[in-house]
């Protein structure tokens, strides 16, 4: 009796976390399963990057809401998350010029705070940026980056404040139906029972879907950040960047670094064991992410590289989620496959699954653009942008 539940949730990564707190929240007995520990997954190296720039409603709706709560984090989760709103702008070239403004139009109609920038108005923001080869440019004042164990950890906390559950280095080997219905799962040290499972296993969440009997089409995926340390008369941070021409961004790191990633659909091609790949970065790949750099930052020529790491995506075909219940009716409910953008929809995602375990009959987020069977219907979901596999 001590291990049944009104719901489990497998993984306790920032979905898994925001999901199991909405869920306590509404009164249901959850518990959290992780098979190492809090963190060790892919929301423990997020870029954490915190941006509203989407061109479809429903998830510009999230990043809005999600931004409100990492701005008021100590009141809608309690402790801290180290938001820091250092900006974010958006840069493209010519041919993107009219889906930027489409977007931010979009953006500002669902109250966004979100604007075109002039050429004068651009470099008032990025001094001693290379501006030659843009055409346009938008630019969120209140957007930014967060500390992604910080903010993890704020919720695991809060889960357990309202009687959540949170179990470490408990794998997940099984999951449990009868007549269709999900029981539970099995782990090594116990067998766990609910009538509702919800995958929040990130890369790890087709191996997950395949113990319940579900082909999901995510794929754990490796790839890459370096530090750049800025030299000593560029030290002050600089807003976000999505580079759209160059197919980098960066954003400032404490003491005076600079982190990069790459925005290059090609990471989809790097799927790995995710129990067991190279952690460390590549030589080649700082190489080509400090040539991105430079070419938009002329003077991070001067700057040194302090090392870096791989992480890990867990990417689908559109690079969208999946969140659904597989079969339906079944009470397996997947919440996976964010494809490297999740972080910052982690606290709408949350809500939206509450909604959908519970049957809200007026969610706030409604997940149908999410279902598993858009693939097979060939609706999968389309960014209205060329520039960007993020949106």
């Amino acid at each position: 009796m001590g291990n049944t539940y009104d719901a489990i949730v497998i993984g306790a990564g920032i979905m898994g976390a925001s999901t199991a707190l909405h869920l306590a929240r509404r009164g249901l007995k959850v518990v959290a399963l992780e098979k190492r520990f809090v963190g060790a997954g892919s929301t423990g190296k997020s870029s954490a990057i915190i941006r509203q720039h989407y061109s479809n409603e429903l998830t510009a709706k999230m990043a809005l809401h999600s931004l409100r709560v990492f701005q008021n984090f100590a009141e809608e989760v309690g402790g801290e998350c180290g938001f820091t709103p250092d900006g974010f702008v958006a840069l493209v070239a010519d041919k993107d010029r009219a889906g930027l403004e489409s977007n931010v139009a979009l953006q500002r109609s669902l109250g966004i705070n979100t604007e075109m920038l002039s050429a004068g108005d651009l470099h008032d923001i990025l001094p001693d940026f290379e501006s030659a080869d843009l055409v346009a440019a938008a630019y969120e004042p209140e957007s930014g980056y967060a500390d992604p164990n910080l903010t993890l950890n704020g919720y695991i906390a809060a889960a357990k404040s309202v009687g959540a559950g949170v179990y470490q280095e408990t794998e997940v080997v099984g999951v449990c139906f009868e007549s269709g219905r999900v029981t539970g799962v099995e782990t090594p040290q116990a067998r766990f029972s609910a009538p509702v499972v919800i995958n929040c296993a990130g890369p790890w969440g087709a191996r997950v879907g395949r113990m319940a009997g579900v082909a999901l089409p995510i794929s754990p995926c490796r790839v890459q950040v370096a530090f750049f340390r800025r030299p000593p008369d560029h030290a002050d941070p600089h807003p976000v960047v999505g580079d759209f021409v160059h197919g980098a961004y960066f954003r400032s790191e404490t003491g005076g670094l600079t982190l990069v990633g790459l925005i290059d659909a090609s990471e989809a091609e790097a799927i790995v064991n995710p129990d067991g790949f190279n952690e460390a970065v590549d030589f080649a790949f700082v190489a080509e992410a400090g040539e991105r750099l430079i070419q938009r930052v002329p003077y991070m020529e001067r700057s040194e590289h302090t090392g870096g790491y791989a992480a890990l995506y867990a990417i689908t075909p559109d690079w969208h989620p999946v969140v659904d219940e597989v079969p339906f009716g079944s009470g397996f409910f997947v919440c996976a496959g964010f494809s490297g953008h999740g972080f910052k929809l982690g606290p709408a995602v949350g809500l939206m699954m509450a909604d959908l375990v519970t049957k809200d009959a007026m969610p706030t987020f409604d997940p149908a653009m999410f279902r598993l069977s858009r693939y097979a219907e060939g609706d999968p979901v389309r960014g209205k942008y060329e520039y960007s596999i993020a949106g």
